[in-house]
């Protein structure tokens, strides 16, 4: 009897690359799982690419990718980060999704995080006004959603050189299109079925616990995992063995497999060759999902 073929769907975070999920196709693909990563409209280029992409894009691209992938293994999990945790929950409701399950890494249901501004609901009164949404700019501002001052490091060192591992600023334009994802998943969520692993970061500066809160509330046996050292980026923070581990154990995998291997080393300065890639290859996050 053959063997089942297993697959996995990787969803990166707004104005990011598959390095927002730092080691988790090396490790997912050591465990027996093939990775499949996507790059969402507007993305791998500029920001100005994002000025006229909408929602339904990004869940046009994510559902044609999942149904290509569903013809070709027999168990298929769908894992997104940050934006691109919305995009899988809300593709996994759509599609009824049960031939595998659901990871949602730092879901920003709810824009409430300790770092975000108090003036943040005004970006509703901003999308009201013609063409003030294309042209403000949301902008990556430390922590860059990393609590580890090493990774922070090499972030702040990828930027300077103008590395793409992840875009600088978002246009308020394109946050209007998270804010309309926000709204779209939170209906229907009591119909899943999918055994679903949520993990957030008790301190996440960017959408605070009540957002994982709230998905384990209403998706049907959802699985919660709390961290408590880490900021929005939990794939590449302090605890990102452990979140590699918690779901190669979801999974169904031995969480043994994960092999973490971080070079220490003094980050380069702006104008050297090239950074440490083991670490900056796992950086990038945007304050805006």
């Amino acid at each position: 009897m053959s063997q089942q073929r297993v697959g996995a769907l990787l969803i990166h975070g707004l104005g990011g690359t598959e390095f927002d999920m730092g080691s988790m196709h090396k490790v997912l693909a050591r465990a027996g799982i093939e990775p499949h990563g996507v790059t969402l409209p507007g993305h791998a280029g500029c920001p100005e690419d994002l000025l006229d992409v909408r929602v339904e894009d990004w869940m046009e691209v994510v559902t044609q990718r999942y149904r290509e992938l569903c013809a070709q293994y027999e168990v298929l999990h769908v894992i997104g980060m940050c934006l691109g945790a919305l995009l899988a929950v809300e593709l996994c409701k759509r599609e009824s999704h049960a031939r595998g399950a659901l990871v949602s890494l730092s879901a920003p249901v709810f824009l409430d995080g300790w770092s975000v501004p108090w003036y943040r609901a005004l970006r509703y009164l901003a999308y009201r006004l013609p063409g003030v949404p294309r042209r403000i700019r949301v902008r990556e501002e430390d922590p860059y959603g990393v609590k580890s001052e090493l990774v922070r490091a090499f972030i702040k060192a990828g930027f300077a050189r103008g590395d793409g591992f992840h875009y600088q600023w978002v246009p308020l334009a394109c946050v209007r299109q998270v804010d309309r994802l926000r709204g779209m998943i939170r209906r229907g969520l009591e119909r899943m079925r999918c055994p679903t692993l949520i993990m957030h970061a008790e301190e996440d500066e960017l959408t605070s616990p009540r957002s994982a809160r709230y998905l384990e509330r209403h998706i049907p046996g959802a699985t919660l995992v709390m961290l408590q050292d880490s900021y929005h980026m939990i794939c590449v923070d302090h605890e990102r063995e452990r979140v590699m581990r918690n779901v190669l154990g979801f999974l169904g995998k031995d969480p043994e497999t994960v092999r973490m291997r971080v070079r220490k080393r003094v980050p380069a300065a702006a104008g050297d060759a090239s950074p440490a890639p083991a670490m900056l290859a796992q950086a990038g996050h945007s304050c805006a999902g």
